[in-house]
């Protein structure tokens, strides 16, 4: 496997998105306002970092690959392997446009934070939207397609929030936002990461047909005070 985004969370909150950090030595995390995520180094550090993090939160996610040790006091409520696929220029399968795509802003806050708690609820919160660009189609004046940026290093950009409004699925938002964030990444000579289920298929196609490949695997481990 090729490991060079092997630990995502930690790199970016050494480079590009260290304003956001919440240090612990050997554990980083970002302020739960804006992502509720952490990553480790060593393992015997993480347990006094997690009783820290949980007292500004109530849930949170530990992303890697190596479980940690937790406290007594604090749950894993669930514990999700994705894959991780990186999309390369040569790699670039442009899709065919049939959408007007915008690039999102403040004004838009709320509504992205509608959509994606209606569709996919779990580590969005609205000052997310801070931490990266975000893209959307809209029908009729209402936001019914959204994806974005997340974690961000010095040589890579995670695209997250793919979301589409239940009532406008299988019009090809998804893999044409998907097209356009990537692409917007590319552009600002940066390679496009992202972590998806290895049970979704459907989504992991969806990649594929634009020309992203797996590198790795990523555990999303979810956390909750006992």
């Amino acid at each position: 496997m090729n490991k060079k985004f092997s630990n995502p969370v930690w790199s970016a909150l050494e480079e590009t998105h260290s304003e956001y950090l919440i240090n612990y030595d050997d554990a980083k995390f970002y302020h739960p306002d804006y992502c509720p995520f952490g990553s480790f180094n060593d393992s015997k550090a993480i347990e006094t970092a997690m009783e820290s993090y949980a007292e500004l939160t109530s849930d949170f996610f530990i992303v890697g690959q190596e479980a940690p040790n937790y406290p007594e006091h604090i749950l894993l409520k669930g514990e999700y392997r994705c894959l991780q696929m990186e999309l390369l220029q040569e790699d670039f399968k442009t899709p065919e446009y049939t959408s007007t795509i915008i690039k999102l802003t403040k004004e838009h806050e709320q509504e992205v934070y509608d959509l994606i708690m209606l569709v996919m609820p779990g580590t969005y919160r609205k000052k997310s939207f801070d931490v990266g660009d975000y893209y959307g189609i809209f029908n009729e004046n209402k936001l019914v397609a959204v994806t974005g940026e997340r974690i961000q290093g010095q040589n890579f950009i995670e695209v997250s929030g793919v979301v589409t409004h239940p009532d406008f699925t299988r019009r090809g938002y998804a893999k044409q936002l998907v097209a356009y964030t990537s692409d917007q990444i590319l552009k600002k000579g940066k390679v496009p990461i992202l972590h998806v289920l290895e049970i979704n298929k459907s989504a992991i196609h969806l990649y594929e047909k634009l020309g992203y490949k797996s590198i790795d695997f990523m555990y999303w481990r979810h956390y909750v005070k006992n």
